[in-house]
């Protein structure tokens, strides 16, 4: 099927729920669509962005809250239930190129932004926790380890970042793209990073030590990419509109 109802698409983002019942979308026409994905139905319209330009969205594991963010320089949580927006989280000094990601038990959320940080913030009340600084480019990019202890970044500086989320720390520097990265993944046990560049390049990472294991060259620039809960199942968008599939396997 095909969902449609957003009046501009233009650097649109989309996210599943957990137990794969609903998408939800976000658009430059400054608003987030939550749809079923059994029917397509549209069932709300999120609106409270004051802009959707250069957005991103992400659902907590528990199918509870959407986490929103945009170049308005805010992030908003939303019911997804009821559509009521919940809060509005403030900090960054800039929303452009951002991205944001929720830690697998809903407690915390990481978001990257223009201005060159990555923000925690604890999703129960909405408080910033702490400030990432290490990237000397806009973070586009921001993953979460599924056991909540690593987050890892891409950024307009062409490199990842592994940082400790509890403490803050950044442990390493992915170093090998010749371009910005624009998308990051982490394997479910958390032993690998996937990231997609404007290089046209998607390489594979081991994440305890920072080295290079892969890479893939495709035809034009890889903005997105995900991981499969199998752990060896790559899935990567380029430029052209075409998605490469992908196996991690022969890895030690």
């Amino acid at each position: 099927r095909t969902l449609t109802g957003h009046s501009s698409g233009w650097k649109a983002s989309v996210a599943i729920s957990g137990d794969g019942q609903r998408v939800v979308s976000d658009s430059d026409d400054n608003t987030l669509k939550v749809w079923n994905l059994a029917t397509g139905k549209e069932e709300r319209t999120l609106t409270g962005h004051s802009s959707g330009w250069k957005a991103s969205v992400a659902i907590s594991g528990d199918g509870q809250r959407v986490v929103s963010d945009s170049d308005d320089n805010t992030l908003k949580v939303w019911n997804l239930a009821t559509g009521k927006e919940e809060r509005t989280l403030t900090g960054h000094s800039s929303g452009w190129k951002a991205s944001v990601a929720i830690s697998g038990d809903g407690q915390r959320v990481v978001s990257g932004s223009d201005d060159n940080t990555l923000k925690v913030w604890n999703l129960t009340t909405g408080e910033e926790e702490r400030t990432l600084t290490g990237h000397s480019g806009s973070v586009t990019a921001v993953a979460i380890s599924g056991d909540g202890q690593r987050v890892v970044s891409g950024s307009y500086d062409n490199t990842l970042k592994g940082w400790n989320l509890a403490t803050g720390e950044e442990e390493r520097t992915l170093t090998g793209h010749s371009g910005s990265v624009s998308a990051v993944a982490i394997s479910p046990d958390g032993q690998r990073v996937v990231s997609g560049s404007r290089d046209k390049t998607l390489k594979v990472w081991n994440l305890a030590t920072g080295e290079e294991i892969a890479s893939f060259t495709a035809d034009a620039a890889l903005p997105c990419c995900a991981i499969a809960p199998d752990g060896v199942t790559v899935v990567a968008g380029d430029d052209f509109g075409r998605l490469h599939f992908l196996r991690l396997e022969g890895f030690p």
